[in-house]
């Protein structure tokens, strides 16, 4: 079956007129001298971010380790899940390039520091999430699958977030980078050496969390990297990465308005905390400029309603009232 799409693009009356002004042209996109002043990289900042990602992660093994209470298991279990979404969120900041204004630096650490941690090539995914910005819905879109055919019934969302919180969904996904870490196929066609870089990749993914497990062995407790760890990544992460997916392009089509190809959700202290780290929850300016680094990206959005591009009637109150719509389908 053909995949559906366009099924939660608003009514057309739901769009605003737009009233430009010194900051905010006719289509939503910044001008010239405000976006300039947007497109500032904090490297000093974002070097902070990440320490504190490593340091909270440390600070939540040491309680887990020093207190041994089950319901601490339970919180920590759910916190180095936002660990994971904080290390990607950031990852995808160096997926941009804009982490660090040294593209080295940038590409190191988007590789080493924050994509690795989490099982993700971060080159590999700078491709398709590039293909993702040049044309969202377009031809080589590469997430059509997981944005497709909503609204879903409540049935059908559940079977999903079932899959992903008992891990099948992580599972699937982990053998197959598993599969390409093993792969040792060579010749000497542009195809394969593409592949070839891709399993070099994997290896060096595997072999970070092989250190990593001895690390947990030898310093912490051989039960830390598997349960406080893997596991989350497998499960708490994927339900996150999902419920974020969708609430940001789930159910749309391909247009040159970008308020018809992305969702915009207001944000809260809560779900910036836990879901939506590093200012990922303001989307639409993120698709309107994808140059753009994270910090700037509120200051962005509130001239976007300030010109009329986003409205209370356009953007969803919170999260749960999306995924509700997101599962009307009857």
């Amino acid at each position: 079956m053909s995949a559906i799409l366009g099924g939660m693009v608003k009514h057309s009356s739901v769009f605003t007129v737009i009233a430009p002004n010194h900051k905010i042209l006719t289509n939503g996109h910044p001008d010239q001298e405000f976006r300039a002043d947007l497109r500032r990289i904090s490297n000093v900042r974002n070097a902070i971010s990440i320490a504190s990602i490593y340091c909270q992660a440390g600070v939540i093994f040491w309680i887990v380790l020093t207190l041994n209470n089950p319901l601490i298991y339970v919180v920590a279990f759910l916190l180095i899940g936002r660990t994971h979404a904080q290390l990607l969120a950031l990852m995808h900041e160096s997926a941009h390039r804009l982490l660090f204004s040294n593209r080295l630096l940038n590409d190191f650490v988007g590789r080493w520091i924050l994509g690795y941690p989490s099982f993700t090539n971060t080159d590999g995914y700078r491709r398709v999430h590039m293909a993702h910005h040049r044309q969202e819905f377009g031809p080589n879109e590469p997430d059509i699958a997981l944005y497709a055919n909503y609204p879903v019934t409540r049935a059908s969302f559940w079977r999903k977030m079932r899959r992903d919180a008992f891990g099948k969904t992580g599972w699937r996904l982990l053998r197959q980078q598993l599969r390409d870490a093993v792969h040792t196929e060579t010749a000497n066609t542009e195809t394969v050496h593409s592949g070839a870089v891709r399993y070099n990749t994997q290896r060096k993914i595997f072999a970070f969390h092989f250190v990593a497990f001895l690390a947990s062995v030898l310093i912490l407790n051989p039960y830390i990297y598997f349960g406080l760890w893997l596991l989350p990544y497998l499960t708490v992460w994927r339900v996150m990465n999902r419920l974020r997916s969708i609430a940001e392009h789930g159910g749309l089509r391909a247009d040159s308005d970008r308020r018809v190809t992305t969702h915009s959700v207001r944000q809260h202290w809560l779900t910036r905390f836990y879901f939506v780290p590093f200012n990922l929850g303001w989307h639409i300016a993120h698709h309107l400029d994808a140059g753009i680094p994270f910090r700037s990206l509120p200051d962005y959005h509130k001239q976007l309603r300030h010109a009329g591009f986003v409205s209370d009637v356009y953007e969803y109150r919170n999260y749960r009232q999306l995924w509700q719509a997101l599962r009307s389908r009857k």
